[in-house]
């Protein structure tokens, strides 16, 4: 299925986690990739990693850190010299931070989770977004996270920063429906990536193992989800098929969110 054929697609976040499975998903599809990660190490091997399995892809590759505005605004003028276009925006690069109750959390990292989650969102978007206007077409994917929906104990800028990423996605799609562009979001809940795995990690450092087995126990579906279940779910909201959703906060979360 080539329903992204030739489509230039931005990622960030790309070189792990959700944004590498989605990425795989795109290149199924035909695109054309612009990857942007903070770890440039990481993204060297991960775009090697992909031209070796889609070996006639065209990735770019950009280093950035997604709280710097300078940096948001090159990855965006990177794309666009290589591409000449955007046409999706998976806005997706974000960290968890660390677990301590709402009293006890360390400021510094407080600050770093929402200058992450919350502006490198809002800048992706304030960048892409004229891009997009201009074109008269383009869709944007945000990653908001379950903790957008509900609370997470020990987790307060993390559920803070998620709420608010929900909040802009909404408010972009009415501001930006009529000029084409379509903005949503997912809401993943425990994904099995990097990030998660770190998330249990934190919970029971002695045994993690046990601390994602008590997780996925109170999930309907008996398991944490695989990357490449956002990946699909991404890859169709960016695609044309999805030309009519607009504003929607999808849950990826195997149903978790709504069980009492």
């Amino acid at each position: 299925m080539k329903n992204l054929q030739d489509k230039v697609m931005l990622i960030t976040g790309g070189a792990s986690g959700l944004g590498f499975a989605t990425a795989k998903e795109l290149l199924k599809r035909g695109a054309k990739l612009s990857l942007v990660d903070i770890n440039e190490e990481g993204l060297k091997e991960k775009k090697e990693e992909l031209l070796k399995e889609f070996p006639d892809a065209e990735v770019l590759t950009v280093a950035a850190d997604v709280s710097i505005e300078e940096d948001v605004k090159n990855y965006v003028d990177e794309t666009m010299k290589k591409f000449q276009r955007i046409d999706g925006f998976f806005n997706n690069a974000g960290i968890e931070g660390k677990q301590a109750p709402m009293a006890e959390y360390d400021q510094k990292m407080f600050q770093k989770v929402i200058d992450i989650n919350l502006n490198g969102v809002y800048y992706g978007m304030r960048y892409v977004l004229p891009v997009m206007k201009n074109q008269g077409a383009g869709k944007i994917v945000n990653t908001a996270s379950v903790a957008g929906i509900l609370g997470v104990v020990n987790q307060t800028p993390y559920v803070a920063s998620k709420h608010a990423v929900a909040g802009m996605t909404k408010n972009a799609a009415v501001e930006y429906g009529e000029f084409g562009i379509n903005v949503n979001g997912i809401a993943p809940g425990a994904i099995l990536t990097p990030m998660v795995a770190g998330a249990f990690q934190q919970i029971n450092p002695e045994d993690p193992e046990k601390a994602q087995k008590e997780f996925s126990d109170g999930n309907p579906k008996k398991r944490l989800g695989e990357p490449y279940e956002v990946g699909t779910v991404v890859a169709f909201l960016l695609s044309k098929d999805a030309d009519y959703v607009n504003g929607q906060v999808i849950p990826i979360d195997g149903g978790q969110s709504v069980a009492y």
